[in-house]
């Protein structure tokens, strides 16, 4: 009895040192200290163990060697345009958008974002005409391809996206493909090596040093970048995989965005694809003028925007709140997860009682059920401030997407949830042009078609069962 009243003690006091070690490393972030403590409180010791794999931040020292961005000629570039700004001298073709002006020095300043206008984009909601168009590009490449994704799978998509690679690298093309070591734990490891027998460089995203055991398994890159000869670049929400093309019977149609976009913002694509992989390679990509030979295209202004573990900011939560703040008529969304923290929760509140038309479409299946009643606890605050929720009945909706008032919008890979805020590598295009806002806005009206609109008053009718799983998930939203 003395011995079992010794281990017992011995438990507690061990689990409240390691409580006072957690409150310590989170001293900056009161809600994931208590979403932390509660884990330890039900899962004693071993709850430490799974904070030391998926709660522990990285440190931006050790990431990326961030003199490539000097070596590429970012540092200069970017302290051009801030100094036009500060001094009245930023030109902007679309004179509609220099109220947005503070949003691209944001961007500058914090994160390097260089603003180019001479971009033209297409669209892509569908994953069969977007894989097609993905496909046609690495057919007509003659000088290299780069490509980045969160999700490979070897099903039928992936063994034909690589049999194209293993094609061009045949012909003499540079090819080089990362993913994510994490999220493309299923790629088979024949089809890798047949890239790399063919010529293409394959790497994975923070690989475990021991097989099965990795501490960065929290950290995942999940942008999905394409670069073709340094022209053609893709960015949004589609990884690969025969459910993007809504073969998976458990997600029916896929519904997701993904741009296409040629013109000064593909050499930004560029710069963020050679920092990962000089990150995930030993082979690091050196300098070349053939990888920056993007030429004007259009006229869309844009920022291409990252962040991730290794940022000193959130950066894209934070220029998600400043286009909510800047927004006088509507703001809408897209997201399959929304777990936003309090303050852009707040910031969505103070639109919506300011009489800002405030719409949030999300899925009507959860791919992660803790994540899903989550969100239905916080889509429940945003109806009782007065928003419009939407629920996608067609198939899955993972495009992540907002717009604000037809001037300005977002599309990448970033969801609304503090995984994409703080853990995950994420990147997303800021788009500033009123015809890229007007069609992201018909295809959210597009969508409308096959929704159910959740009022607030349905909402309240949801049974104890549910109110629990919301509160449990809600709980622990901040480490999910």
């Amino acid at each position: 009895m003395e011995i079992t009243q010794l281990v017992v003690s011995f438990i507690l006091v061990f689990n409240i040192l390691l409580s006072l070690t957690i409150i310590f490393l989170e001293r900056k972030n009161a809600t994931a200290t208590w979403a932390w403590i509660m884990v330890l409180t039900f899962i004693p010791i071993f709850g430490f163990i799974l904070y030391l794999i998926f709660g522990r931040k990285l440190s931006n020292k050790t990431i990326f060697t961030w003199d490539t961005k000097s070596k590429l000629g970012v540092k200069t570039a970017v302290q051009h345009q801030l100094r036009d700004i500060e001094n009245g001298d930023f030109f902007i073709n679309d004179p509609r958008m220099y109220q947005y002006k503070d949003l691209f020095y944001l961007h500058l300043r914090n994160n390097d974002a260089i603003f180019s206008q001479d971009n033209e984009v297409n669209i892509f909601t569908d994953g069969n005409r977007k894989f097609n168009s993905l496909l046609e590009d690495i057919e007509n490449a003659t000088d290299h391809i780069h490509l980045l994704y969160y999700i490979v799978r070897s099903d039928h998509l992936g063994s034909r996206l690589a049999e194209a690679l293993i094609k061009k690298a045949k012909e003499g093309v540079e090819v080089r493909f990362l993913y994510d070591d994490l999220g493309s734990r299923s790629l088979s490891r024949k089809l890798v090596r047949k890239m790399r027998h063919a010529g293409a460089e394959v790497e994975g995203f923070f690989p475990p040093l021991i097989p099965k055991v990795n501490f960065k398994i929290n950290h995942r890159n999940h942008r999905k970048l394409v670069i073709i000869d340094g022209k053609v670049g893709y960015i949004g929400g589609f990884n690969i995989g025969d459910e993007y093309l809504g073969k998976d019977k458990r997600f029916g149609y896929w519904r997701d965005t993904h741009l296409r976009i040629t013109g000064s913002a593909v050499k930004h694509l560029q710069t963020r694809f050679i920092l990962d992989w000089n990150q995930a390679s030993r082979h690091d990509i050196e300098y070349n003028e053939r990888y920056y030979t993007a030429v004007p295209a259009g006229n869309v202004g844009m920022q291409i925007v990252s962040s991730g573990p290794d940022s000193e900011w959130e950066q894209i939560k934070h220029g998600y709140i400043k286009m909510i703040m800047s927004a006088k008529d509507y703001i809408f969304i897209q997201t399959p997860y929304f777990i936003p923290d309090e303050s852009l929760l707040d910031a969505l509140k103070i639109a919506c009682l300011s009489g800002v038309d405030v719409r949030i479409m999300i899925p009507n299946m959860p791919d992660h059920p803790f994540v899903y009643w989550a969100t239905y606890s916080y889509i429940g605050e945003m109806l009782k401030a007065g928003a419009t929720v939407y629920i996608y009945q067609k198939g899955f909706l993972h495009a992540k997407m907002i717009v604000v008032d037809s001037k300005i919008a977002s599309i990448g890979t970033a969801n609304i949830d503090v995984r994409s805020f703080r853990l995950n590598f994420e990147v997303n295009a800021f788009v500033y042009n009123e015809t890229m806002a007007e069609m992201l806005v018909d295809e959210f009206e597009k969508d409308m078609e096959h929704v159910t609109n959740l009022t607030y008053s349905l909402y309240q009718q949801r049974s104890l069962w549910i109110r629990f799983k919301e509160s449990i998930s809600r709980l622990i939203s901040p480490i999910l």
